[in-house]
Order: C-alpha cells, then sequence, then structure tokens
C-alpha cells in the first residue's frame, strides 16, 4: 500500500488524456521523465490568455498590451518563488538546453573580450577546466565541450561509482585552482541518483569556480530552494513540470546576469542601439532577445500553482513509494539489471534497466502493446550508459498522477517480456 499523501482520483482527474485507451488498454503513462502530462488547469490558462490577453509584451502602449505584461512578468514572479529565489533573476527561455548554452555561449563571448572589465570571471583559456559528471544528459556535457574547444579550456569528467553515486574523492581532487565552472545534473535521468548537491557546490566555490545546475529532473519532484542551494545558475524546462512545451528557465545570481555578455542579440533586449555599437538592457531583459513565449510562459505558472497546490513534499513522498515499489518489482524479475543505486540511496522514482537477451526498444514496444507508456534508448545520455557496459535502456519513470497499480501492470509486462521472447529458459 500507498502512504495516503495524495488524493490521486482527483489529481488524475485534471489530466485529460489519462482517460484514453491505447490499443485496447487503459493509457497507462510511465515517462514523465522524458515529458509530464498536462492538468487542465495549464491548459485553461494558456487558452485563456490566448483567448483574452494576446499582445506583444514590453513593446505595446495600449491597454491589451499592458495586460499581457502584467501577467508575463507575475508568470516570472511565481516562478522566482517556487524555486525560492527573485524576479530578475529569472530568464525566460525555450527549454533547459538552451538556457544551458546561453550560459557557455555567455562565457565565449567573455572570453573574446565582450564584456568588458565586469565579464572578467566568466573568461576561460588555455590552462582553465570545467568539470562535468559521466552522468550528464547531453544538453549538459555537449555545450561544455563546444566551449571548451573555442576556448582553448580542458574538460574534465568525474566519474562513477559501480551503483551510480558520484565519486566524491574524485571530484575532490579534479575541482581546484583551474576549475572555472562545474556542471551537474540534481537528479540524473537515467540513474535517478539525487546528487550531494551541497558538497559539490562547497568543493566549487572554495575552488572560485561557477556552479550550474541542471534542474530538469528535480524541480518537477523535490522542493527546490536555488538560493538556499547556493548554485550560480540553474535550468529546467516546463515540460517536465506539469507546463507547455517551448518554455525553460535560465535563473543565475543577480550580479552574474547583469555582468554576463548576451548571447541572443535583437530587439527588446536593447537600451541604445547606433550604426556602429548597442548597449544593453539589465537582466533579464538582456537574455530576452525578440517575441517572447508569453502564452507558455503564463501555462508554465500555473503548472508550478498546480504543484504548489498539491505539495512538493506529498508528492516526492508519493513517489519515493512508488519508486521503491518500482525497484523490488524489477529485482524480482530474473535478467533484469537496474542501473544505478537500489534501496538505500537518495533517488526519484525513475528507474532504467535492461533485460538480458532483449532489445530495450523490443522491451518498450510490448509494453506499448498493452498502452504502457515507456522510454527506451539512451535517453540522450550516451556516456552514463556506456559506463554500464550497454547501449540503451528502458526507462519506466514515475509522477504524481501514477498509482501503485500502474507501476504493478509495467513490472508485470516487463516479466512477461522474457516468456514472449523466449529468454525465461
Amino acid at each position: 500500500m500507498l502512504p495516503d499523501t495524495l488524493d490521486i482520483t482527483a489529481i488524475r482527474a485534471d489530466f485529460p488524456i489519462l482517460s484514453r485507451e491505447v490499443n485496447g488498454h487503459p493509457f497507462v503513462y510511465l515517462d514523465s521523465g522524458a515529458t509530464s502530462q498536462k492538468p487542465r488547469q495549464v491548459l485553461d490558462a494558456e487558452r485563456a490568455f490566448v483567448e483574452n490577453f494576446t499582445s506583444a509584451v514590453h513593446r505595446g502602449a495600449h491597454t491589451v498590451a499592458g495586460e499581457a505584461t502584467e501577467l508575463f512578468e507575475d508568470a516570472r514572479a511565481r516562478i522566482a518563488r517556487f524555486v525560492g529565489v527573485g524576479a530578475d533573476e529569472i530568464v525566460w527561455t525555450s527549454n533547459a538546453t538552451e538556457g544551458i548554452n546561453l550560459i557557455a555561449y555567455g562565457m565565449s563571448n567573455a572570453s573574446l573580450g565582450r564584456g568588458g572589465q565586469a565579464a572578467e570571471r566568466f573568461r576561460l583559456g588555455a590552462g582553465d577546466e570545467i568539470v562535468v559528471t559521466e552522468a550528464e544528459h547531453h544538453a549538459n556535457l555537449v555545450p561544455w565541450q563546444e566551449l571548451a574547444a573555442r576556448t582553448g579550456a580542458t574538460l574534465r569528467v568525474i566519474g562513477l561509482e559501480d551503483d551510480g553515486r558520484l565519486r566524491l574523492d574524485e571530484a575532490a581532487a579534479i575541482i581546484g585552482p583551474r576549475t572555472k565552472v562545474v556542471a551537474f545534473a540534481h537528479v540524473s535521468n537515467v540513474l535517478g541518483t539525487v546528487n550531494p548537491v551541497s558538497s559539490l557546490v562547497d568543493l566549487a566555490h572554495a575552488a572560485g569556480a561557477l556552479v550550474v545546475l541542471d534542474a530538469c529532473q528535480s524541480a518537477p519532484h523535490l522542493a527546490l530552494n536555488l538560493g538556499a542551494l547556493d548554485v550560480d545558475f540553474a535550468v529546467f524546462s516546463g515540460h517536465k513540470m506539469l507546463g507547455p512545451t517551448g518554455v525553460g528557465v535560465l535563473y543565475g545570481r543577480a550580479e552574474l546576469l547583469n555582468a554576463l555578455p548576451p548571447f541572443l542579440t535583437g530587439g527588446s533586449m536593447i537600451t541604445t542601439v547606433t550604426l556602429t555599437e548597442t548597449e544593453y538592457l539589465p537582466a533579464p531583459a538582456r537574455f530576452e532577445a525578440g517575441t517572447q513565449r508569453v502564452s507558455q510562459a503564463i501555462g508554465l505558472a500555473a503548472a508550478v500553482d498546480y504543484l504548489d497546490a498539491v505539495g512538493l513534499g506529498a508528492i516526492e513522498a508519493h513517489e519515493e513509494a512508488l519508486g521503491g515499489r518500482l525497484l523490488d518489482g524489477l529485482g524480482a524479475i530474473p535478467g533484469v539489471r537496474v542501473l544505478g543505486p537500489t534501496h538505500g540511496a537518495e533517488r526519484v522514482g525513475l528507474a532504467s534497466f535492461v533485460v538480458d537477451g532483449i532489445h530495450s526498444h523490443d522491451v518498450g514496444q510490448f509494453l506499448d502493446d498493452r498502452g504502457i507508456a515507456v522510454r527506451v534508448g539512451h535517453h540522450c545520455a550516451q556516456p552514463v550508459h556506456r559506463r554500464f557496459g550497454v547501449t540503451a535502456t528502458t526507462r519506466i519513470s514515475t509522477y504524481l498522477y501514477n498509482t501503485a497499480d500502474e507501476v504493478d501492470a509495467a513490472v508485470q509486462a516487463v516479466a512477461d517480456s522474457r516468456a514472449f521472447f523466449g529468454v525465461d529458459r
């Protein structure tokens, strides 16, 4: 039995898609690690804005433009409160990937001399080091590879223990006087591991390095206070936390955002433009060139209101129970290996696994035939799969709207797949 922390029946009624069937079966959605479903409250908020307030924010002087701007900035303030920071420290992006690229390219521009003395701390060159982990999503690896290539800096990697946890002794040896950036995921999208943020922040700041936190898999599931975590930058995506696609969030400490040279340039992020030079607005506007993703920001604000109303503590407890049930069920199936830590380690309610003798895509197709949606492949994290000697896994990821029966159905389907593919002999 799961703890009575959430009114699952009421929650599920808010998500229209969960009432449909797939392949003649009730739809079981266990792929929230990739993208979450959206409740009616989010759909209604975005629709209401489009129907009643569509206008260019921060541009028009007419009534509706003013109303739209107020709603847009109110959404920013609600997101800021949700993660414990100031509204001027929240930048709208298209997704978390854009947010990380924004930081990396801003640092690249600083390394070319843009931004003057204020941007000095962002400049990289030969002998400087960028530190990531072996468990990173490609979005928090490739931009740093590119930054290293552009500046001559060296990329260094913190490895993993066999149980999927970070090698903190290795981190302490790697992070030092040459380190300029330490970038890592709060929660691994493959292993489910909740990484020790405070330990890594302490190591980085003691070395004078900046910390970039990928919070894509933590913001939807854990109570997140970025101010208390003392990170310098953080990113997360709306579509993983009940919000629309096409909107993400970059957090940066105000003094850092105001010193970082912009990445995308154009309209709305300037003060003065001549034919030869341009002066930029303070953050966050200096990073929001062009027409904004306004209705999506409104929808994301409605999503965090929904999460607040349900309660992140209750969501975390619910998913912890589902995750334990999932690990127990998969662990009881012969020939199934779950990547990452099992019981006793801090982790979220997802599990990536291999079934001996069956390709992950075939496992996923078998589950899909029963109406169960999961993720298959390398999950945009090839290095961590390579670390554990596999090319792909099947991933089951839970969220606040999932039930114990759905987890049990998925586990049973995984068990049944062994007989179907003839590997249970």
